[in-house]
């Protein structure tokens, strides 16, 4: 059973893989009319989240939503359509990239103001409660929305009301194309959390069961104790690049010109959840898989 799994999960992170370098060609050939905000080097979080995700949950996300879409949806079609704003589209071309949801299958709101989505999520976390609703509620941000006023006011919120409020920090250590080093001072967001007694929890390396074991374990004690937590999670949002005057960037949205279809592990070590599920399932094994899954997903665009 376990090594059924772990071929399942190993299929789901290479299709979000895939699934966003075949988006990327389409942005690199200028077929996309809206900014598109890639996801690659997010796979692992995003399939643990939808794996820990049940029935009554809510899921509120950010402006940087593609992988978590795409592991919702279980399908790239109607996501890309949905970029192309046609009819066809998930939601019907109405919604383009950055405020992309799918309320049936429990993303009912994705938010392209930096922060935003935490004031809404406390506010669903809050009336989920007041309906004594049984789910979870989980929000998503990047290291700059920890900047945002609304995050430190959405941890106390969550806080003083006893709300079932998981906050999910992917922290890249990016802001648009600068490092955050250049930019501010360190937040240590162990310490903020902790400072009004919101349990801490910290993930990296990509390993993706154990990812699914913390937030699984995070989603029961929300529900078990009515209380929220904090999880921060180690990214590198890949396609960085030099630049011609010799400085390394990272891109904020659009494109990665550096990625192209030949090559799916994009980093040679732990950064890239792709690098981790080769060692897990071998050369040979994802070698396999991967052409296997690009057919699929070539033939369903088609």
């Amino acid at each position: 059973m376990a090594e059924t799994n772990d071929k399942k999960i190993a299929e789901e992170i290479l299709r979000l893989r895939l699934s966003q370098i075949l988006i990327n060609e389409e942005y690199k050939a200028g077929k996309f009319k809206i900014p598109i905000h890639l996801a690659l080097g997010h796979e692992a979080i995003a399939v643990a989240v939808s794996r820990v995700l049940q029935d009554g949950d809510k899921l509120i996300l950010s402006h940087r939503n593609m992988a978590y879409n795409l592991a919702r949806s279980k399908r790239l079609k109607p996501i890309l359509y949905e970029y192309l704003l046609e009819p066809t589209g998930l939601m019907g071309g109405r919604l383009g990239s950055m405020n992309l949801m799918n309320p049936a299958r429990g993303i009912i709101y994705s938010s392209s103001i930096l922060g935003n989505n935490f004031s809404v999520a406390a506010g669903i976390a809050m009336a989920e409660k007041i309906m004594g609703r049984g789910g979870a509620t989980f929000v998503l941000g990047g290291d700059g929305s920890m900047e945002e006023g609304s995050f430190y006011e959405g941890l106390v919120l969550a806080k003083t009301l006893g709300l079932r409020l998981v906050f999910i920090i992917e922290n890249n250590e990016w802001s648009l194309g600068t490092h955050i080093s250049e930019r501010r001072c360190p937040i240590d967001l162990q310490q903020m959390s902790g400072s009004i007694g919101i349990q801490y929890l910290k993930l990296e390396g990509n390993h993706t069961h154990r990812y699914i074991e913390v937030l699984g374990g995070a989603r029961e004690e929300a529900l078990r104790r009515d209380d929220p937590a904090c999880v921060e999670v180690i990214v590198k949002t890949l396609g960085d690049r030099m630049t011609e005057d010799g400085r390394y960037i990272n891109y904020h949205s659009g494109p990665a010109p550096t990625v192209d279809m030949t090559t799916v592990v994009l980093r040679e070590n732990e950064d890239d959840p792709l690098f981790v599920v080769r060692q897990e399932v071998g050369p040979e094994r994802f070698g396999e898989l991967s052409e296997k899954i690009m057919q699929e997903l070539q033939n369903e665009i088609r």
